[in-house]
């Protein structure tokens, strides 16, 4: 029999999450976590260098083509990773 203030283990880690803000790191971890899944392991393999600051994805890219294609791509891919986090994570996206 379940008590009025029991809670789901999911509920308890979001809510130590928000306690200790640190919930925004968390998402920014899984961002770099999930990148593979979002672009792909070709792309993901060329991908250097990859971590979110201030809203702000920055990638170092070694293929000057895929580097290209992502440029133009930018605005879906922000929607992407939006979508996956359920929360605004990212903005911008800037390659170094």
């Amino acid at each position: 029999m379940r008590k009025t203030n029991d809670k789901t283990l999911k509920e308890a880690i979001e809510q130590m999450l928000n306690v200790y803000k640190i919930k925004r790191r968390f998402d920014e971890t899984g961002v770099v976590t999930a990148w593979p899944d979002l672009v792909g392991k070709s792309v993901a393999n060329r991908t250097k260098e990859l971590f979110v600051r201030d809203k702000k994805l920055f990638l170092r890219i070694e293929s000057s083509v895929i580097k290209n294609e992502l440029m133009l791509m930018r605005s879906q891919i922000i929607e992407k990773i939006n979508n996956e986090a359920k929360s605004i994570i990212v903005e911008e996206i800037i390659f170094l």
